[in-house]
């Protein structure tokens, strides 16, 4: 049986192995230097001032909505067109959720969507305390715009910047915290640069860092000067908030170190893959990604739309055929309220119209360094067939 293509995977090289294996051989395991070396890279990559390290993406979003004061009563707003965690780091603070629908072209949050909800908001007395706009594929949103009317509506902005780092917003690496308080990379496998899990949280704030630096590590600090009292000895170390072990560990930053040294290439790959996609999906009835000139992708993700009343067959029968043809497609995602939990909230469908459509549409064909060309072209022969008549 011919192997499935995978929608994307991890690529380790010879360095990577190498590198974790030298922390295996070291003193130290997790909290050694590479952790803090890992921070400093991205720091400096992203041109930001702060890079605090985590076991995950997810762990990161519920942190920073943490040191920006979410709680109950508060109202977080994100995209309904993202991985689940997005929304539910806002839940674990108890503060409540509610979505913004997408712009139809880039599939990232409206602005003016954004816009109108706030206007309502506004009147209603319910403005959200941080707003979670999310740069689906590695496209960044755009920024300015949110920036603009965080600035008139008083509200905070992490960016979830989960599958974007190595891309630009306006000639600036995306992470660099310009137009948002604090932005999240993930380095889960399938994205651009692995740690295995892992995710990072970028600020320009240094008490946001400080804060979060904290609620990574079980809210327990040995510094002197946030103590309540005098130390007791050498030994000593003060729990000074309710924390989590939300570490990442020095074989994960390790790896993370090395893979880093390969970002441009991977994602200049990517930008290789997409273009050639771009050109064998010309004519054919679907709808290719959309780039915005002021963005330069990371391009985690490349996502069609499928035009289904030219193609007379339903998304899910494409979608069955792709992968029975061994082509491991997937789907980025389904509408965050749609899922029951969410439901269970009393959200109903029809809440988001862009997401919906976008939902009914999209297909995520395979997208990573690996990916050849005798594959991409097995990728869109396999297409070819799925939506013949």
């Amino acid at each position: 049986m011919t192997a499935m293509i995978p929608y994307g995977r991890q690529d380790i090289s010879e360095a990577d192995i190498q590198a974790v294996v030298d922390v295996l051989r070291s003193d130290y395991l997790t909290q050694g230097p590479a952790v803090p070396a890992f921070e400093k890279c991205i720091a400096d990559y992203c041109d930001v001032q702060h890079a605090v390290a985590m076991n995950s993406a997810t762990s990161a979003l519920h942190v920073a909505c943490l040191a920006l004061g979410v709680g109950p009563n508060d109202r977080v707003w994100t995209s309904p067109i993202t991985f689940v965690a997005s929304a539910n780091c806002a839940l674990y603070c108890g503060a409540q959720v509610d979505f913004v629908d997408i712009d139809p072209r880039t599939y990232n949050m409206s602005v003016d969507s954004l816009a109108a909800e706030l206007q309502q908001a506004e009147k209603s007395g319910v403005l959200p305390k941080v707003v979670i706009p999310v740069h689906l594929c590695g496209q960044p949103c755009d920024m300015a715009g949110i920036h603009a009317l965080a600035q008139r509506y008083g509200f905070k902005i992490i960016e979830d910047a989960s599958h974007a780092i190595g891309g630009k917003y306006r000639d600036e690496p995306i992470g660099n915290c310009r137009y948002s308080d604090i932005s999240i990379f993930s380095f889960h496998p399938v994205k651009i640069i692995t740690t295995a899990e892992g995710g990072m949280a970028m600020t320009s704030d240094a008490q946001l860092a400080k804060k979060m630096q904290l609620l990574r590590s079980h809210g327990i600090t040995r510094d002197a000067n946030e103590m309540t009292h005098a130390s007791d000895g050498p030994w000593y170390y003060q729990q000074i908030d309710l924390g989590f072990n939300y570490r990442m560990t020095d074989m994960q930053a390790a790896l993370g170190l090395s893979q880093m040294r390969r970002l441009d290439e991977f994602v200049a790959k990517r930008h290789s893959l997409a273009k050639r996609y771009d050109q064998l999906l010309e004519g054919m009835p679907v709808t290719t990604p959309w780039q915005h000139a002021d963005s330069y992708s990371g391009l985690h993700l490349y996502v069609i739309r499928l035009k289904l009343d030219e193609i007379g067959k339903t998304h899910r029968q494409v979608f069955e055929a792709l992968r029975a043809a061994g082509i491991g497609v997937n789907l980025h995602y389904i509408p965050v309220y749609r899922q029951p939990y969410y439901e269970g909230l009393g959200f109903k469908a029809g809440h988001c119209p862009q997401a919906e459509r976008y939902y009914a549409e999209a297909i995520s064909l395979p997208m990573y360094l690996g990916l050849t060309a005798a594959q991409q072209d097995k990728v869109i022969a396999a297409l070819v067939e799925s939506i013949a008549k």
